[in-house]
């Protein structure tokens, strides 16, 4: 139930976040107040060091506000404990990284299994859900090869299909064309575009004002506030099926 926040998945007020060392303290985000609705695509933008991984880490719950409320899918994250927080991480969110964090020695078929064996789920629920996630992303016909054996781009696209398997509420992608050539780039962003369409909310953060340009609506941050919020100019089809 959400009744409090309505439809919002993800709803911040005055969020801080605040890292200490001996010499210094470093404002990573202040006073961020932040809703993004369930079906959302929304990208988060800013120079470098700005914040846009740290306020991604804490919508994923990978770090927890110094100040501020969090509510993700209608629960007050502060009121949750540690093993309560890595349940929902495991099954509510879904990370996509820059650096496709495959695991080398797994097969693209394991690793895609990989998070859904911590749930305790049946062989045939994973093997039925690792398959149509591969199938959604275009390479289940390489699903016994290693991430040696494929392309940045299909690594790429074996990344989202990990996320996808799990069925999650949000998928978080933190520049996941960082590490691709502009071809395979555009590549990946049509098909976050392609998931949106078939209902996913999506968080991404981009550097790149040409992969923003793909969410409905841009966050720019700027020393770890939210300066301007602005909605795509880009119209975009109102269905396009998921091409496998």
């Amino acid at each position: 139930m959400m009744e409090e926040n309505g439809m919002n998945l993800i709803k911040m007020e005055g969020v801080n976040k605040v890292f200490y060392t001996e010499e210094l303290e470093t404002h990573a985000l202040s006073g961020v107040h932040l809703d993004i609705r369930k079906g959302e695509y929304v990208s988060i933008s800013g120079p470098s060091g700005c914040g846009k991984s740290t306020l991604l880490s804490l919508i994923g719950l990978l770090d927890s506000p110094t100040e501020g409320k969090y509510w993700l899918n209608g629960k007050p994250v502060e009121e949750l404990g540690l093993g309560e927080r890595s349940r929902i991480r495991n099954r509510e969110v879904g990370f996509i990284f820059q650096s496709f964090n495959l695991i080398g020695d797994l097969s693209v078929f394991e690793n895609v299994e990989l998070p859904l064996t911590y749930r305790g789920m049946p062989s045939s629920e994973r093997k039925q859900r690792v398959q149509e996630a591969l199938e959604r992303v275009g390479m289940a016909h390489r699903m016994k090869h290693y991430p040696s054996q494929l392309s940045g781009g299909q690594q790429q696209r074996v990344a989202v299909a990990r996320a996808l398997a799990g069925d999650p509420v949000v998928l978080l992608a933190d520049e996941p064309t960082g590490n691709l050539d502009s071809k395979n780039g555009e590549a990946v962003m049509d098909l976050l575009t392609e998931l949106h369409r078939a209902g996913s909310t999506i968080v991404m953060v981009t550097h790149d004002p040409r992969f923003a340009r793909h969410a409905e609506r841009t966050v720019h941050l700027f020393d770890g506030r939210i300066v301007d919020e602005a909605v795509s100019d880009q119209l975009l089809p109102e269905e396009a099926p998921l091409q496998s």
